[in-house]
């Protein structure tokens, strides 16, 4: 089976698993994405609360990977990008499915470009990722989460939701490597770091071969 046909395969798998396979809602789910969703986080699991607001930068991790790759191919990764706010690995892999090949940048780094090339921004997420998991370590209770997680189908579908979304990305980080360096490079190796692996790569690769993004002297 070919690459592309694996991840939407694999994202079909994961849609079943999901909606059918994965346990029950529990009565209380409800209560607590509210919770999540409005700031009342005293009596949520800190580490619930990692998990939910991970979420919520991985998006914008994926979108520092695709949105460059996606001005080589026939569709654009942007759509996706924003799908995925909502719906995490269900928009990323139907892309990773349909993407070509594109180990290669011509043009010009501008526009919306400039802000998904900024180190600035990977220098955030690794440090808001960092801070969250340095609040669920130090005052999480991990039983209680494993349980809900055995338990909850809302818990345990997120979970598996930043697991794809950490495994999946050393196959748009290759290439996003080859774009920027010909040179064998130890940021490779970054890509497979669960959790922080592709933070750090943004923080550190090269900027791509016409990047721009330098102002031009008056």
């Amino acid at each position: 089976m070919q690459p592309k046909a694996i991840f939407l395969a694999f994202w079909l798998f994961f849609l079943v698993y999901a909606f059918v396979l994965a346990p029950s809602m529990q009565p209380d789910t409800l209560a607590l994405i509210q919770a999540l969703a409005t700031g009342h986080w005293d009596r949520v699991n800190p580490w619930i609360l990692c998990l939910f607001n991970a979420m919520g930068l991985w998006p914008l991790v994926y979108g520092a990977l695709m949105i460059v790759d996606g001005r080589g191919q026939k569709i654009p990764a942007w759509p996706f990008v924003v799908a995925s706010f909502g719906v995490g690995a269900f928009a990323i892999l139907p892309y990773l499915g349909i993407r070509q090949s594109n180990p290669s940048f011509s043009g010009e780094v501008r526009g919306p470009l400039r802000f998904w090339e900024s180190r600035w921004l990977g220098g955030t997420l690794l440090l808001g990722m960092i801070l969250l998991l340095g609040i669920a370590v130090t005052t999480g209770d991990w039983p209680g989460f494993v349980a809900r997680f055995e338990s909850d189908r809302f818990i345990h579908v997120m979970g598996l939701d930043f697991c794809l979304l950490s495994l999946c990305s050393p196959v748009l980080i290759t290439e996003d490597l080859a774009r920027r360096t010909t040179a064998q490079s130890a940021l490779f190796w970054l890509a497979f770091l669960p959790g922080l692996g592709p933070l750090l790569y943004l923080c550190w690769r090269p900027p791509l071969p016409t990047s721009g993004l330098e102002e031009k002297a008056p």
